[in-house]
């Protein structure tokens, strides 16, 4: 499947939010083919060339893929962090800086604009890594997901992304109506093992449907740059991805 992608500047109550959207091709003399739609967040660093590689692959089977700039209020249009000391400091002090709620009419834009898209389908989920993981995790929160695959989301457990009283992601888990994917590495230190079983309980609690999914693979296995890179574990998780979109959403 053939694939397009353009960007679009989006009004969020933050400031403008560059968006890179890629999805299958459509042919402009015939009414286009209609699919469903994901909101892919990134990790810290912004759309680099591994996330823009994950959008990439997610259109290509068949979903229109919208990544946003996590963190637009806080760096120009445009930046992307480096995977080294820099990048990360950087990526963290603003993962710091931009509070939950930010992130919320984030999403919230992007739903918005996703209907206004004669390709659509009508239906949408979220996904995301590391830092994306947490954030797709918050935007099942919202009833228009109907599907969600956080692959080793951070800061669920530990609530390090900064809230309102009462608003952080896990004590708003109950709020979920879709249907959650979670996957993650057993020898992730960000999420140690206890942390994953205080998700693991606040969802069993809480009566969310959910899959869960353990592999011996370190943080960021699935980023095909860096040496924690598992290419068999990445290509399984794509796999698992894309049959639970194409399950959910289709």
């Amino acid at each position: 499947m053939l694939i397009q992608n353009h960007q679009i500047d989006l009004e969020t109550p933050t400031g403008i939010m560059r968006c890179y959207v890629y999805h299958p091709k459509t042919d402009t003399n015939n009414a286009p083919n209609k699919y469903p739609a994901l909101l892919l967040y990134s990790e810290i660093f912004q759309q680099t060339s591994p996330i823009r590689r994950s959008a990439q692959i997610m259109a290509g089977h068949g979903f229109i893929v919208v990544v946003p700039e996590v963190f637009h209020e806080l760096n120009p249009i445009g930046t992307v962090l480096g995977y080294d000391d820099i990048g990360r400091d950087k990526g963290n002090a603003d993962k710091v800086a931009k509070f939950l709620e930010a992130h919320d009419t984030d999403t919230l834009a992007m739903i918005n604009y996703v209907q206004t898209l004669p390709y659509y389908s009508g239906k949408i989920g979220a996904m995301g890594f590391c830092l994306g993981g947490g954030l797709a995790f918050r935007a099942a929160i919202n009833p228009g997901i109907t599907a969600t695959s956080c692959f080793y989301a951070t800061d669920i457990h530990s609530g390090m992304t900064p809230s309102q009283t009462g608003n952080d992601s896990r004590t708003r888990a109950q709020e979920i109506r879709g249907e959650l994917q979670m996957i993650w590495g057993k020898q992730d230190p960000h999420i140690p093992a206890e942390g994953r079983a205080l998700v693991y309980q606040t969802l069993t609690d809480h009566k969310i449907n959910f899959t869960w999914h353990e592999f011996n693979g370190q943080h960021a296995f699935m980023r095909d740059e860096g040496d924690r890179y598992d290419a068999e574990l990445q290509l399984l998780g794509y796999q698992m991805a894309i049959n639970f979109f194409r399950r959910c959403l289709y």
